[in-house]
């Protein structure tokens, strides 16, 4: 399968990180993916940042095509104007979403000393399990950036999924897997090619495997 990572939707209503907004997209935009994915079982959806556009503008387009998809907030944004609260939480809880860890702050995990990797890796799921109702067990590192070290301490965490931005194909029961990020250029084109072509998905994720392969030692 594949799995779409999208950031945020619409106009934004908060000042964006350096570069966020390559993630960002049109609602028009969001639609044309929801419209492709629509019936189809193999394709995933995912949500970074915990965006206020995730329960404002994506929740109801994906109950309205009976979509499901995966929402991986920052714990510290949480009420922050942008980004969802806790009642926006439940909401995705409520219709069927599920909720994973990005994170306290938006930062590499990779450069983590001991107190601030409890906090990303520890404090973050708990908050969000708080807040949600729902255990929090996926984790998806901020610019899906990872090392043996990383993921030895998502292990320790029990995690039970890891989500990256390699792209290509992902194994549906795969402990890490990668996502292929929708940036803000997406059009029909693009999507048509990315949930066409087989084979190059299966290219990529063959180089995705080896690489994991190299990691696994950890």
């Amino acid at each position: 399968m594949v799995i779409l990572a999208i950031g945020g939707v619409g106009k934004p209503v908060r000042a964006l990180d350096p570069g966020e907004n390559e993630s960002w997209v049109t609602v028009d935009q969001l639609e044309r993916v929801l419209d492709a994915v629509a019936g189809r079982e193999d394709v995933g959806l995912t949500f970074d940042d915990g965006n206020s556009s995730d329960v404002e503008i994506a929740l109801p387009r994906l109950v309205e095509r009976e979509l499901t998809a995966e929402f991986f907030p920052l714990a510290g944004r949480i009420g922050q104007r942008g980004f969802v609260d806790a009642d926006g939480l439940r909401a995705l809880v409520d219709a069927g979403m599920s909720i994973g860890s990005h994170g306290w702050e938006h930062r590499d995990w990779r450069r983590l000393d001991g107190r601030h990797a409890r906090r990303e890796l520890e404090a973050a799921p708990k908050l969000l399990a708080d807040l949600s109702g729902r255990p929090v067990r996926s984790y998806a590192p901020p610019f899906g950036a990872y090392d043996r070290r990383v993921l030895k301490r998502l292990r320790c965490s029990g995690a039970t999924r890891v989500y990256t931005t390699e792209g290509g194909a992902a194994s549906r029961d795969g402990w890490l897997r990668p996502r292929t990020g929708i940036r803000h250029d997406v059009d029909q084109e693009w999507i048509d090619g990315v949930l066409g072509d087989r084979d190059g998905l299966y290219r990529r994720a063959g180089r995705f495997v080896a690489r994991v392969a190299r990691l696994a030692r950890f």
